[in-house]
């Protein structure tokens, strides 16, 4: 792979990659307060719908990963093909406006219905943005890209519970009896519908992103999915242990955002708008700062003479990960299992951006929106659509006990993380492989 993805130099501030950079995490943090406010927002729902947690967990998990799952594939053909910025500009209006509609959902089945649709809107933000972002920056600044990025999981996430507990604390004293379509709506209603509109102005950002030129292995040709497929297929060693180890690796990500809250109001009657503020800052701080201290830890693991070390930081913070779950088996008083949740936040999200360079730079170009897509299909089938629902079947089958369901998210999230870490281990060797493919392409071409 040639090492041409150089930014493009203009005087417009469309045009700079950095611009860009903000922009797309801006909006990608705007896509996960989207995705993730139902977090906060389970006791009101189960109350007013007489919802159990499975049904919840379904809700937070299938109805929303279905749809993006099925639609994830698509996007990522039409990015490979057509303009990136077109789009995603449309995904952003359609994900924010269904957001808001949830706010208006009558029972189980029209909330199911509404959290689709902001799934299937939300599928073209990752191909779009990778795909983007690939072409701004070259590979030694990639990772540094990537994991500023890669904040909008943890900033969306942290205001998702911050936000929604501020709106949700002040829309208890809303007098909204005499608004059209608004009277009657309880709290968590206008807490969807005040979150979803904000997302609707914010997209309108994406009208000053310029479209970055193409860049890099096969730019230029536009791959059929027979020769696609061929790629796969050779390299299906490196790209399913990768698939599979990330996946793994994702549900501490999803479970713990999820679940937590509810822990921590069953076990310890913390008020749920108490727990969204605490532990919003807290994801909102150790997220951010695990996913931009990634790149310089990775950066230390090269100096020491690692060449695959954007894979072998995931297996080692798995490692850690695992050793937070072990931890929240023991849960002495709130304040420690914040600080769990914390840990873990730090050490799962640190890796997150170095995977993702490293599976745009080991993808030819016109092949990285297909790519992509098929890994968030991956992850979002173990990840988000079936963590949250077995630490739920843990909690309602096995242990039969609303209040251990602390004990259903250390055990669910301390496989997937030991599971991470042994398949990316055996994923190393076919990833250094590639490596050395690049850096032979790069020799050949500057003879």
């Amino acid at each position: 792979m040639t090492n041409d993805a150089v930014p493009a130099r203009s005087s417009g501030t469309g045009h700079s990659p950095w611009f860009t950079l903000v922009v797309l995490t801006f909006i990608f943090s705007i896509g996960f307060i989207d995705r993730q406010v139902l977090n906060l927002l389970v006791p009101p729902i189960k109350k007013s719908f007489g919802l159990s947690d499975l049904q919840i967990s379904v809700l937070q998990g299938a109805a929303f990963s279905i749809a993006y799952l099925l639609m994830s594939p698509v996007f990522g053909r039409l990015v490979d093909v057509y303009t990136r910025r077109r789009i995603l500009l449309p995904c952003v209006l359609l994900w924010s406006g269904f957001t808001a509609l949830c706010g208006f959902a009558g029972g189980f089945a029209s909330l199911f219905a509404v959290r689709s649709a902001v799934g299937a809107a939300e599928a073209g933000m990752t191909p779009a943005g990778y795909s983007m972002l690939s072409d701004s920056f070259d590979e030694t600044r990639l990772a540094r890209a990537m994991s500023i990025y890669s904040i909008g999981t943890y900033l969306g996430s942290g205001l998702a519970l911050l936000l929604g507990g501020l709106v949700l604390r002040s829309a208890e004293g809303w007098d909204v009896s005499g608004i059209p379509l608004l009277s009657g709506m309880q709290p968590w209603q206008l807490t969807f519908l005040v979150v979803g509109t904000i997302g609707i102005p914010c997209s309108l950002l994406l009208l000053l992103v310029r479209e970055p030129p193409r860049r890099g292995e096969a730019a230029d040709i536009v791959l059929g999915l027979s020769q696609a497929k061929d790629i796969i297929r050779r390299q299906r060693r490196f790209y399913g242990l990768f698939y599979l180890g990330m996946a793994l690796s994702i549900v501490p990500v999803y479970a713990f955002p999820a679940w937590l809250p509810a822990l921590v109001t069953r076990q310890f009657h913390v008020p749920i708008s108490q727990v969204g503020i605490q532990y919003g800052i807290i994801v909102l701080i150790t997220g951010t700062a695990g996913v931009l201290c990634g790149p310089s830890a990775a950066a230390w693991l090269a100096r020491t003479g690692v060449r695959d070390q954007n894979l072998r930081l995931v297996v080692i913070t798995n490692l850690l990960v695992l050793g937070a779950c072990i931890a929240l088996f023991f849960r002495p008083s709130y304040h420690a299992v914040l600080a769990f949740g914390g840990f873990a936040s730090f050490f799962y999200s640190m890796p997150t951006p170095m995977a993702a360079a490293a599976l745009q730079i080991a993808t030819p170009n016109r092949m990285r929106g297909l790519i992509t897509s098929i890994y968030i299909v991956i992850i979002t089938i173990i990840g988000l659509g079936i963590a949250p629902v077995l630490v739920a079947f843990f909690t309602d089958k096995v242990f039969g006990d609303e209040a251990r369901v602390g004990d259903s998210l250390a055990l669910v999230c301390g496989f997937a993380a030991l599971g991470a870490a042994v398949t990316l281990a055996s994923c190393l060797p076919a990833y250094r492989a590639l490596l050395d493919r690049a850096e032979a392409k790069t020799r050949l071409a500057a003879a």
